[in-house]
């Protein structure tokens, strides 16, 4: 195998990783946030070196604030969202064809 095709193997693999990783953030979010968590206590421990707390620290997912206006969604007390604006429906108009 020469060392271009490696490259580019590698390349390939690194790109459909990050997409899978963003895909599957976005289809359960929960399941990533504490696999994030774990990582991040794990990785944030005292008899870690310092660029590991670092990371783990940077690792540490994001927090709900409790306030209505973090979108979290998760007490349901914000309650539903409103509608997008209504569109006014146009009927249809069928003309005859011209001959």
């Amino acid at each position: 195998m020469s060392t271009g095709l490696l490259v580019q193997y590698v390349i390939i693999g690194v790109v459909v990783l990050c997409g899978a990783l963003i895909t599957f953030r976005k289809l359960a979010p929960q399941l990533t946030n504490r696999w994030l968590a774990a990582l991040a206590l794990h990785f944030d421990r005292a008899d870690r070196s310092a660029w590991q707390r670092a990371l783990g620290r940077r690792l540490q997912p994001k927090q709900a604030s409790g306030n209505c206006s973090d979108g979290c969604s998760t007490c349901g007390a914000c309650g539903p969202k409103p509608p997008a604006a209504a569109h006014t429906a146009q009927p249809l108009e069928f003309r005859p064809r011209a001959k």
